[in-house]
């Protein structure tokens, strides 16, 4: 579908330029189907979604249509075509029965999913992994899930979430309204899940039966922050007297507490995240100041881009520097 907002990153950051696009609905099987032919994908990264919790309250039938049958249309497309050798298919934190624990979820932990939202996510991880079983246990293709956590970065414009809502409310001279500022989340860059998912597309390229499991993806456990903490840095960050204040929910149900252990990312990919909660609300800001001063966001994105491989690499040389000392021979 067209993206929903206006404006939004698809357009603002020129995307359509870089790649070949093709504008469909992941319920419209057919369609689906016939863009998975034509293209007979070697890596599919699966991102399509209706990604908002309160929305999703309101909209359930649309929600589990997006969430879980757009997830099923996409695994049938790809059992008909010529097989993929990596397909990474992106959930959410939200999948695992939150029971607001103190400690991060792992893979192992119980799937459920309190809300529609959650659920529907839950139950796409449910269907990949009958997928994966039935259609794909030939060890030519590995399926695998990703779990990140509350991504932040430029180029939201949804409702109901806080950065886009802080954005909007700072730009416009108004006070951002936080409806559960002691509930705690992680937090985190959305470049960092992203770099996550690409080395997880290589390793089940080259090794398809060792990596297709579910993956968290997230900020360091001690990295979580509260909701107000958040509201108070961005507010901090944009300046020109911007404020937010705590107003009382009638809402749906939504978590106190939820943190993401990424143990096996770092133990099995060597997966870290590179910019803690500070560095991406800093890099966040600056992406929206620089759109609603009229600034060339595509080039600022790029940049942003580049600035965070570079701390990647940087950091992956200081860890492993006989990696980094071989590099340049090989």
């Amino acid at each position: 579908m067209p993206p929903p907002t206006q404006p939004n990153l698809f357009t603002a950051a020129r995307v359509d330029a870089a790649c070949r696009t093709t504008i469909a609905d992941v319920r419209d099987a057919e369609a689906l189907a016939r863009a998975v032919a034509e293209a007979e994908p070697d890596v599919v990264l699966h991102l399509a979604a209706q990604p908002l919790v309160r929305y999703a309250h309101a909209n359930p039938i649309e929600t589990y249509a997006v969430n879980v049958m757009g997830t099923v249309h996409l695994l049938d497309a790809l059992r008909r075509t010529p097989s993929p050798s990596a397909v990474v298919i992106v959930t959410t934190d939200k999948v695992y029965d939150n029971r607001e624990w103190s400690w991060g979820y792992r893979e192992s932990d119980s799937l459920g999913g309190r809300e529609p939202y959650g659920n529907s996510k839950a139950c796409a991880e449910f269907a990949v992994e009958t997928y994966r079983r039935s259609y794909f246990d030939h060890g030519k293709t590995g399926i695998a899930t990703v779990r990140a956590g509350n991504i932040i970065g430029g180029g939201d414009w949804a409702t109901d979430r806080l950065i886009p809502d802080a954005m909007r409310a700072f730009a416009d001279g108004k006070t951002l309204k936080i409806r559960n500022p002691n509930a705690v989340r992680p937090f985190q860059h959305a470049l960092d899940p992203v770099h996550g998912m690409l080395m997880l597309a290589e390793r089940l390229a080259a090794q398809p039966g060792e990596f297709a499991t579910g993956w968290n993806f997230g900020p360091a456990e001690n990295d979580s922050r509260a909701v107000g903490w958040m509201a108070e840095r961005l507010a901090q960050l944009w300046g020109s007297a911007a404020r937010w204040q705590s107003e009382s929910s009638t809402g749906p149900h939504e978590a106190k507490l939820l943190t993401l252990s990424s143990t096996q990312a770092h133990t099995r990919l060597d997966w870290h995240p590179t910019w803690d909660a500070e560095a991406a609300t800093g890099r966040t800001v600056a992406w929206y100041r620089a759109f609603y001063d009229g600034t060339d966001v595509s080039q600022l994105t790029q940049s942003q881009i580049h600035d965070h491989e570079t701390a990647s690499l940087a950091e992956h040389s200081h860890e492993h520097p006989n990696q980094a000392q071989a590099q340049p021979a090989a």
